[in-house]
């Protein structure tokens, strides 16, 4: 509810001001569930998210609805991106609702610090695909400038630059130098599986950015 109300009140004082463009951001688990793979920006609409975030996906679902009302009734240029797993400087580092990777960042100072073994939630199976916060931000940069549909864009790096949740706490256990066990805990939920989403319609406008490598 609190993410609908945000999400209107922006759009409708965007308009009422005479701003002619916004962008909007939304996220992968807004596309269904129950889905063919890699995703795309044609497949938003086709059924159901998962459930483990049915109401703020549904949330963001209704700013690409809205985008396209304020454009066929009112001529606005609102549109939309759609990132993957974001990771960078300033992040959210908190253990209980952070990101994936800063999560893991700060999971594996305190093992270091303990003397503990890393204990990741899950089975360490579901895959992800990591975009770095410094190349979204020159692709919104692009967006805002140089982007003119109201239909949506996703922003990652290939499909074949997808990791597994596993991959992940490897690499940031190497990356800090962690010479502890690696646990995983099944009793906590994997969520959605895979989010494999196509970067192709990125790519045909820009077939030359180069994407920070994960392990960079």
């Amino acid at each position: 509810r609190t993410n609908i109300h945000i999400n209107d009140n922006v759009l409708h004082s965007a308009h009422e001001l005479g701003v002619h463009k916004v962008v909007s951001c939304l996220s992968t688990c807004i596309f269904p569930d129950k889905t063919t793979y890699p995703i795309d920006e044609t497949m938003i609409h086709n059924g159901p998210p998962h459930s483990s975030n049915f109401g703020y996906s549904y949330a963001k679902r209704m700013i690409d609805v809205q985008n396209r009302g304020y454009s066929e009734q009112h001529g606005r240029l609102f549109t939309a991106v759609i990132p993957t797993n974001v990771f960078g400087p300033h992040d959210n580092f908190s253990i209980e609702d952070g990101h994936v990777l800063p999560g893991l960042i700060h999971k594996v100072y305190l093992a270091k610090q303990n003397g503990s073994a890393l204990t990741v939630w899950g089975t360490g199976k579901p895959r992800r695909q990591f975009i770095y916060s410094l190349d979204l931000a020159r692709l919104f940069l692009w967006v805002l400038r140089e982007y003119d549909e109201v239909e949506p864009i996703i922003l990652s790096v290939g499909e074949e630059e997808e990791v597994s949740i596993r991959e992940a706490a490897e690499a940031v256990a190497e990356a800090m130098d962690f010479q502890g066990d690696l646990v995983f805990d099944p009793t906590k939920a994997d969520g959605q599986f895979k989010k494999t989403a196509s970067n192709a319609k990125l790519r045909r406008y820009l077939p030359g950015f180069r994407f920070t490598p994960f392990r960079e």
